[in-house]
């Protein structure tokens, strides 16, 4: 039985046996929730403990290693320009479409205030900072302090000017210094798919809980969420990624469409953008005839880093927590939130629900609870497909816009 069906049928019992719980006697369900509930906990600290690490290892492995030669030099530049503008449209599409229909989503004011109370305190803050007081806390006078705090801006911060840093660095130490931070990238990967192997578990004693204490609210809160952000990925894909692969990249939208299609099918039924990179790289030389420079330097990194579903996800996540929470988000959190994603995005590993890991320092870039992140793992199976077809369709269009100057061979005749 797969991973996704274990989820599956751990959300389903986790709603069912909540919902009868609900419905028992006060005192009993009480005692229901302590047993359960510190089993969710441990799930989500475990998972919580591997974040930092993994963030900031990834980014700065991700940087350090792409950011060199003369070939990095003009066609990564565009590349980063390209992922910035299409990461931002994607996080301000979620935060614009999420805010406005999420604010429907109104959980019982009591059970709201009983899901903060169960929450761990913050750890961060979540008062208001006047603009300028926000820019200056991105640049943290002492990095190992935030890290203890969690404070997760600010360390993103760090860590890409890190990376930046080992770009000039000679190469023998840079690589050695890339292999410390590569085996931390990949350790902390050892550690999630181990917890992945009891994430059944963990979503149930998460999903018990909550559904107990809000009922059939909970339900119709989870279903508006999956449906809000599979119908998001959707339209930004059609109205936004594919009318801009056509136009920048000088290619037709059938022809765009055709390449994509391949990739896009390994992509929802893997979850995996790793897993179509082969389909895209074919589909990129025969149907648009990118240049090699392309289709062997800047897709695989494209794969790796770049994954334009993730920022319209995440946003609507934490929007969504924060509904949940009763803790509805302002501008200036949104706004945060919107960066946080866009930043953490580049960190994401090309895995089944790898935007799930980069939830946690989203929230916590707003004070949310992080216990949520559990929440969303659960119902993450339909609208992960949606955001990695999202993040392939994504892909193939940066590269296609990369490549608008550079010579191309004709594509084959279809087959």
């Amino acid at each position: 039985m797969s991973l996704t069906t274990r989820v599956l049928i751990a959300l389903v019992a986790g709603i069912g046996i909540g919902l009868l719980v609900s419905t028992t006697d006060p005192a009993f369900a009480r005692g229901i929730i302590a047993v359960v509930e510190p089993v969710g906990t441990l799930f989500v600290n475990a998972i919580r403990m591997t974040v930092i690490p993994l963030v900031m290892a990834s980014l700065i492995v991700g940087i350090a290693t792409s950011s060199s030669g003369a070939v990095v030099a003009k066609i990564g530049g565009r590349g980063l320009i390209v992922f910035l503008i299409l990461l931002f449209a994607s996080g301000a599409v979620g935060a614009v479409v999420s805010v406005p229909i999420l604010a429907h989503v109104a959980p019982d004011s009591t059970a709201a205030a009983g899901l903060r109370a169960q929450a761990a305190p913050a750890t961060t803050t979540t008062a208001v900072q006047t603009p300028a007081e926000w820019l200056v806390a991105l640049v943290p006078p002492n990095v190992m302090r935030v890290a203890a705090d969690g404070v997760m801006l600010p360390l993103i911060v760090f860590a890409l000017l890190f990376g930046l840093a080992l770009v000039a660095v000679p190469e023998a130490s840079r690589r050695n210094i890339v292999l410390i931070f590569r085996g931390i990238a990949e350790s902390m990967l050892v550690i999630v798919r181990w917890l992945l192997v009891v994430a059944p578990l963990g979503v149930f004693a998460l999903t018990l809980p909550l559904v107990a204490r809000l009922g059939l609210s909970a339900v119709g809160a989870l279903a508006a969420y999956v449906i809000l952000v599979s119908v998001s990925v959707v339209v930004f894909v059609i109205v936004i990624v594919y009318p801009a692969a056509a136009f920048f990249g000088r290619v037709s939208l059938r022809d765009f469409a055709r390449a994509a299609a391949p990739g896009q099918a390994v992509a929802i039924s893997a979850r995996s953008s790793l897993a179509a990179l082969p389909a895209l790289i074919e589909s990129s030389r025969t149907r648009l005839g990118l240049p090699v420079e392309v289709t062997g330097f800047f897709l695989p990194l494209a794969a790796a880093m770049f994954r334009v579903g993730a920022s319209l996800g995440l946003t609507a996540g934490a929007v969504f927590i924060g509904r949940l929470y009763g803790t509805p988000l302002g501008v200036q959190q949104v706004v945060t939130v919107v960066i946080t994603a866009v930043i953490t995005s580049f960190s994401i590993p090309g895995i089944p629900g790898g935007s799930i890991i980069a939830m946690a320092p989203v929230l916590a870039s707003v004070g949310l609870p992080v216990e949520g992140l559990g929440i969303l793992l659960g119902v993450d199976t339909i609208p992960d497909m949606f955001r990695t077809a999202a993040n392939v369709t994504g892909q193939l269009a940066a590269a296609t816009i990369v490549a608008r100057d550079e010579p191309r061979t004709l594509p084959a005749a279809p087959g």
